[in-house]
């Protein structure tokens, strides 16, 4: 894939991009060796904003945790660093807690008599206005619109009267107080004139008087407000999976099961039904919607994923009822390949646009698979994460874990994508012209301690230089480097890739993982 700059052309000519270096950077959460994992407190969404400056966590129990850059602020703004900026920085992203809120809290359905749980399942960054801070959450009912800004908190200093005088001004007080009840106006006046201290009669002393204080501002705090500014609640039946931001900043999209609506940030009551796949008889329900993104340029465009394993493209400027579509990706299954497990892990759980909006990516149970928006005959590539599980899919479905919903991410220049495994391995493949990366990492302080890297497989030609298929990320089946049984209870479901360096965040339970190369 191709970053855009003028750069890319002479490292083609030059050969594959050189694998990555993968370092741990920082961790948040680390659990010590046999602590208990509380379930509120498990990870179960990673968001960077379009800057790579600010990280977002949504956990199970509703809370929304936020991260800020540090490594920029500590050392960027005098000249010297200005004039270095056409170099290349050494300095990997640090991270530090910035701030958390509860986004959503539990609820009940008195209708469906149905728990709603206040789990994050989706974090999505919005445009940033005035220094402040706009995110996107959602559970699986209701969308929350957040505003994250600084305040001043402002302390006053002791009040009013010198201490000194204290005493004097107190006695003459309660001397002045008449054991006569005072007569009163109807409109709540006094009738005495000498009582009102802005009568004209009365006069203060030249240099004011000694014993009144006016109370000042001794300091000022800031600290973290969110606020909630909008609820978009009641416009799904089913739970929502997927939220995506327009590139026009002004709307975006919910999905759940069956049905995708168009929102407009500033309206919180109405939304449009732009996709419905829903059968008139339920019994013929064939297919689900399992994601949901907008294309990152053209904002009439999005494209949303089925658990068939087919991702349909369709465009906003055709009709108002986009059950049509205008692409659809599907990879044909090999005849007589065909078994009870090949719908179930043909479902997609995951899709990405690339920042170029020319590739999709996608993530099924066993593979991810590269598209090219332009060509709809197959996938340009496709990467084997786990195939050692193949032998054990009837041990996976008895324990569910077949139905683990992985997600996937690409790099800021196109040229790698990631994704998450079991035993809390993530995987991370190069996808540029020639090349065969394919590294196992785990989400722990020495990343390379598994890593298995394997030669890319050709699987077939299609006769083009330009597009190619490449099966690759075999590993010996049941174990890993070290000969280790995997651990299925152990999963990488949530990860992101930093919009313009090569930086990892990745959730392993209640703890996020920071790597860099």
């Amino acid at each position: 894939m191709n970053s855009g700059d003028g750069g890319e052309g002479a490292s083609a000519t030059a050969g594959p991009p050189t694998p990555l270096d993968w370092k741990f950077s920082q961790v948040f959460g680390e659990r010590t060796a046999g602590e208990e994992v509380q379930e509120v407190d498990i990870i179960s969404a990673i968001e960077f904003d379009k800057s790579g400056d600010h990280l977002a966590t949504g956990d199970h129990g509703g809370r929304v945790v936020l991260f800020e850059r540090t490594d920029k602020k500590e050392h960027g703004g005098n000249r010297r660093d200005l004039e270095r900026m056409d170099y290349p920085v050494t300095r990997h992203p640090e991270f530090r807690y910035k701030t958390e809120f509860q986004s959503h809290e539990p609820e009940f359905d008195y209708l469906k008599s149905l728990e709603i749980e206040e789990k994050i399942n989706k974090i999505r960054w919005c445009q940033t206005a005035n220094s402040a801070l706009f995110l996107l959450s959602t559970n699986d009912k209701t969308i929350k619109f957040w505003k994250v800004q600084e305040k001043k908190v402002k302390k006053i200093s002791d009040m009013n009267v010198d201490p000194s005088k204290n005493a004097g001004n107190g006695s003459g007080a309660s001397s002045s107080v008449s054991s006569t009840p005072k007569q009163y106006l109807a409109n709540g006046g006094n009738p005495d004139q000498s009582y009102n201290g802005l009568s004209n009669n009365s006069s203060f002393p030249p240099l004011g008087i000694p014993s009144l204080r006016l109370p000042v501002v001794s300091s000022s705090e800031t600290s973290l407000l969110a606020r909630c500014r909008r609820v978009y609640a009641h416009a799904h039946d089913y739970h929502i999976n997927s939220i995506s931001n327009n590139s026009d900043g002004e709307t975006f999209i919910s999905a759940d099961d069956l049905r995708i609506n168009l929102w407009n940030l500033e309206i919180n009551n109405q939304s449009f039904n732009i996709v419905d796949v829903k059968p008139t008889n339920m019994e013929d329900l064939t297919e689900v919607i399992t994601s949901a993104e907008f294309h990152p340029t053209h904002c009439n465009t999005l494209a949303y994923s089925s658990s068939k394993g087919s991702i349909r493209l369709i465009d906003l400027r055709q009709s108002a009822l986009c059950d049509s579509h205008s692409k659809i990706f599907e990879e044909q299954e090999a005849p007589g390949s065909r078994s009870f497990f090949t719908e179930i892990i043909a479902s997609i759980s995951d899709i990405k646009f690339a920042r170029d909006g020319r590739h999709i990516l996608s993530r099924d149970y066993m593979t991810l698979k590269l598209w090219d928006i332009n060509m709809d005959s197959g996938p340009v590539a496709t990467f084997q994460v786990h195939e050692y599980l193949r032998p054990k899919l009837c041990d996976l479905y008895e324990n569910d874990s077949i139905f683990d919903k992985f997600e996937c991410c690409l790099s800021g220049d196109g040229n790698r994508v990631a994704t998450g495994s079991y035993s809390n391995l993530f995987r991370v493949f190069g996808c540029g012209a020639g090349s065969t990366e394919a590294i196992t990492l785990e989400a722990s302080k020495n990343p390379m301690r598994r890593q298995v890297q394997t030669p890319s497989r050709p699987s077939r030609s299609l006769g083009s230089s330009i597009t190619r298929v490449v099966r690759r990320g075999a590993e010996s089946p049941g174990v890993d480097a070290n000969g280790n049984s995997f651990d299925f209870t152990t999963k990488l479901l949530h990860l992101a890739w930093h919009p313009s360096e090569n930086s990892i965040a990745c959730a392993a339970a209640n703890s996020l993982y920071m790597y860099y190369a």
